[in-house]
């Protein structure tokens, strides 16, 4: 090229003879691609047929390049077709998957179980895999044994504001069982799985079981026991978070209740056995434990003090005792005690009961006025997390920081029942020091109904409240599994 250069310093020249060193036909070419660029109205011929430069029709015989290039085009042009078909396949089965999708979401909310499918999915997936766990209720014991305290757990429907935000049912009850299982989304942000948490109780009531098969596992056997006349101790606790449903299966025991300590009563009159209407008057007292002050519910909300006298035994001065001589009369009294009773709406319930209410009723004898047994009937404050108390005001956290510390208090004297504990903690709280002979009694019975909701965004909530439950009165469910 230098040479070329320093020879024909004219660059029309030297272009001239480069072309003149190239082949034949890419001399034509190139002759007319620099004629064209000289002379803008010149246009170059189509190369494949005869023209005015006198150059021949190309042949129909390709060489192995051109066979070989062809043969490269046909192999993209395959693949691509087969990447398009594989496109619509994708496509297609996406749009089945949407409107199946769709369907099974009809059909969740037709059930009244409406939220994510892929979790709903999943969650049925595991049920049917576990179904053969389930086992059938067995009648409690009599109480007379060393069966201390029963332990049940209660879950609730769903109800309209869980389904307006669309959660799932995420609790499965197989007595003896109840499982949480909490909607879980892997690293990558997109694939969805279940963590399960497991627990093991005495009995478990699903959302289809009514109250009264709630009492007859847990509150009758009770009923029977402190009507014996023996001087017994019973006590019923409903715990649960709140807008569980404590109060409602509460109520519900209470009515029941007052059918059958008068049935019993008269029975025992006819087989003079136990308490009977002839020899024992039966009355009721109804109090609440609101931020640290005890307020009578039955007379006018006064203020009552807590004393202990000499002899140990703890005493609720001014508390009035109301006769009862049927069951219309504990109805009115039990009435009366709902309307009187705190509430306040909270983030997670719009009447939320604030405080703890104890419904006391009493077997005397006519005569000497002696106490022939006690059945307390407690529905706890609905237990709270921190952060579910972060709207609240002052006196709100208070509340919830008050009833926190009597449900701890509280556990941990249920527990020192369960394992006979010669030292029963009574003194850490009002409620426990109220209920104090309910625990060192060695008659008391103890039955505790922990509520649940079914809702996948109160998950936590639940796993909260069933651990609670469970320290009361560890059941390992690996035992059961293995039996």
């Amino acid at each position: 090229e230098r040479k070329r250069l320093q020879i024909h310093p004219n660059p029309t020249t030297r272009i001239g003879n480069v072309i003149a060193e190239l082949p034949p036909i890419f001399q034509i070419e190139s002759s007319l691609v620099y004629k064209a660029r000289k002379d803008s109205n010149f246009k170059i011929p189509e190369m494949g047929r005869k023209s005015s430069f006198g150059m021949a029709p190309a042949s129909n015989k390709s060489s192995p390049t051109t066979s070989s290039s062809s043969s490269s085009k046909d192999q993209t042009r395959l693949r691509i077709e087969q990447m398009e078909a594989e496109r619509q396949r994708r496509r297609r089965a996406m749009k089945e998957l949407r409107v199946e999708r769709a369907e099974e979401e009809q059909r969740n909310l037709a059930l009244g179980n409406p939220g994510d499918v892929d979790f709903i999915g999943l969650v049925r997936k595991w049920r049917e895999e576990h179904a053969g766990l389930a086992q059938a209720h067995e009648a409690s014991s009599d109480f007379t044994s060393d069966e201390k305290i029963c332990v049940c757990v209660r879950k609730r429907p769903l109800n309209a504001k869980e389904r307006k935000k669309k959660d799932h049912d995420a609790v499965t009850c197989l007595h003896p069982m109840a499982s949480v299982h909490s909607a879980k989304l892997k690293v990558d942000g997109i694939s969805k799985y279940l963590d399960h948490n497991t627990f093991c109780f005495d009995h478990v009531f699903d959302e289809f079981c009514e109250t009264d098969e709630v009492y007859e596992y847990t509150a009758r056997p009770l009923v029977g026991y402190f009507c014996e006349g023996i001087g017994a101790r019973a006590t019923v606790f409903a715990y649960g978070q709140t807008g569980s449903g404590k109060s409602h299966t509460m109520t519900g025991i209470q009515r029941l209740v007052a059918n059958d300590i008068f049935e019993i009563l008269s029975n025992n009159s006819k087989n003079h056995a136990g308490c009977s209407l002839d020899s024992t008057t039966c009355s009721i007292a109804i109090f609440e434990l609101y931020g640290g002050q005890i307020l009578d519910l039955l007379n006018n909300r006064n203020r009552l003090k807590l004393l202990e006298d000499g002899k140990g035994e703890v005493i609720v001065t001014g508390l009035e005792e109301f006769a009862a001589n049927a069951p219309e009369d504990f109805l009115q009294f039990i009435d009366m005690a709902q309307n009187n009773r705190t509430t306040h709406a909270t983030e997670a319930n719009d009447s939320s009961s604030r405080s703890h209410a104890i419904c006391q009723i009493l077997l005397r004898d006519k005569n000497s006025g002696r106490l022939k047994g006690k059945l307390s009937l407690v529905d706890l404050a609905g237990s709270e997390r921190g952060t579910d108390t972060k709207a609240h005001n002052k006196s709100r956290r208070a509340e919830s920081s008050d009833i926190n510390t009597s449900l701890l208090a509280l556990k941990e004297c249920i527990r020192a029942i369960d394992s006979e504990s010669k030292h029963v903690p009574y003194r850490q709280s009002k409620l426990t020091l109220i209920l104090k002979d309910c625990f060192v009694s060695k008659l008391a019975r103890t039955a505790m109904i922990a509520t649940v909701s079914p809702g996948s965004s109160s998950t936590d909530h639940t796993v909260n409240t069933l651990r609670y439950a469970d320290r009361i009165k560890e059941k390992r469910v690996g035992d059961l599994l293995e039996r």
